[in-house]
């Protein structure tokens, strides 16, 4: 075996690994969004979570990925390599087409995932299959192809997001956004003259949990991202990954205590969360300094944002748009501020941050490329929404929203004892009725 195949090999299971710890954020998103919703909803957000790797998998193998990664048309999307069957000569890497494909795919399961958490207790189980077809077959694959495919027109401009601060929080969140306005706040969320009522979380431990698990995973999110397993460069980026998710988490325990006088702990979950998000564009360009400073930032103006998301009647029960479309912007942006020359050039970006000398232009092209993304994810979501509507209804009827999704629409409960099994057996025969 000659240094070329040992390399290839290497990388090879590198990509593999990394893919699976991505894909085991899956896990973690189900235990984080069952913990905060309630327990007649927690079955609810389980079988969403397999709607995400079921279908958005098989919709990206046959339609996502020769959209994000064929052969550029005009900078804005693929037109070969569908179902992986040729014309992708383009994509020069050391590992196979195959390969790439299964650590792609696993980006787009996390994409939709973040618009399931915004929905979450009143979407209708059947509108938001459709969606994830729309969302890992269209939506999220056209962006990424401008971003990063060969011949994209925002990778061509110079825009950096190394990891997906924009491409998948920018967007995804975003699509949150969309998705919580459209389908409207949760019965009982607002009082009549507009206050926002509390909903306590189910399961705190489960969604810590949880978000441990999107810790551990974002290690495989934003090093696996290398496609390398000698690049050098990852050991820094799992520093910076690390030091931003403290920082975030840190910066939220001591605003909220100052805020609040009490360290309050979903928010300090998404404030870890947050700090993730905002460090996933630059994690390979920044210093160690400017990611504490990143994720601090990014765990302020979540807690913030979220309060006035609810002040104006927005309701998002795991705060999805908060977490990954604000947090994922900031850190859009940083890197327009913060990359360094040194890290830019080792990694074969010409630009670098406004801060180290570089000027306005990379910072430019950054918010150029944001507020493109965003605004796509945004309004193609709330038109697919609007068309699913007429298809089938987006919102659960009254009835079972009050009974809960896991009864209502799935059959059975979370947490079942004797008694329960005879409830659902009835409700079943009333449906069948």
């Amino acid at each position: 075996m000659d240094i070329n195949q040992l390399s290839q090999g290497l990388d090879t299971i590198w990509v593999v690994l990394t893919a699976a710890m991505i894909l085991l954020m899956e896990g973690g998103f189900a235990l984080l969004e069952a913990g905060f919703v309630r327990q007649k909803n927690a079955v609810s957000i389980i079988m969403k979570v397999f709607v995400d790797i079921a279908f958005g998998a098989l919709v990206f193998y046959l339609i996502g990925f020769g959209l994000m990664y064929g052969k550029d048309a005009g900078g804005l999307i693929g037109t070969s390599g569908f179902m992986l069957g040729g014309g992708l000569g383009h994509i020069e890497l050391s590992i196979t087409h195959e390969t790439y494909w299964l650590f792609q795919c696993a980006f787009v399961i996390a994409v939709i995932s973040i618009v399931s958490g915004a929905v979450a207790e009143r979407i209708n189980f059947r509108a938001y299959i459709l969606y994830t077809i729309a969302m890992t077959g269209l939506i999220y694959p056209i962006a990424g192809h401008w971003i990063w495919s060969t011949g994209g027109w925002l990778g061509k401009l110079g825009m950096i997001d190394f990891a997906g601060s924009a491409a998948i929080h920018g967007l995804g969140g975003f699509a949150a956004l969309a998705a919580a306005l459209f389908i409207g706040p949760r019965i009982g969320k607002f009082s009549a003259d507009g206050r926002p009522n509390i909903v306590p979380p189910s399961n705190l431990p489960l969604a810590s949990v949880g978000a441990f698990v999107l810790w551990f995973g974002w290690f495989g999110f934003n090093s696996g991202s290398t496609l390398s397993a000698t690049n050098g460069s990852i050991g820094h980026i799992a520093v910076t990954t690390m030091l931003s998710a403290a920082a975030g988490g840190a910066a939220c325990i001591l605003f909220t205590m100052f805020r609040y006088h009490k360290a309050d702990p979903p928010m300090v979950i998404n404030g870890s969360l947050a700090g993730l998000v905002g460090i996933t564009a630059g994690c390979a360009f920044v210093s160690d300094v400017a990611a504490i400073l990143i994720g601090a930032v990014c765990g302020i103006v979540m807690v913030l944002v979220t309060e006035l998301l609810e002040a104006r009647g927005v309701d998002d029960p795991v705060g999805a748009f908060a977490v990954h479309g604000v947090s994922g912007s900031l850190g859009t942006l940083a890197v327009g501020l913060f990359a360094t020359k040194e890290l830019a050039s080792e990694t074969g970006q010409g630009y670098y941050g406004l801060f180290y000398g570089g000027g306005w232009q990379l910072l430019g092209v950054q918010a150029l490329g944001l507020a493109v993304v965003c605004v796509w994810g945004f309004a193609v979501t709330w038109l697919f929404l609007k068309g699913i509507n007429r298809i089938v209804k987006v919102r659960v009827s009254r009835d079972e929203e009050l009974v809960g999704l896991d009864v209502g629409i799935h059959g059975v409960p979370a947490y079942s004892q004797e008694h329960d099994f005879i409830e659902v057996h009835e409700f079943r025969k009333d449906v069948k009725g």
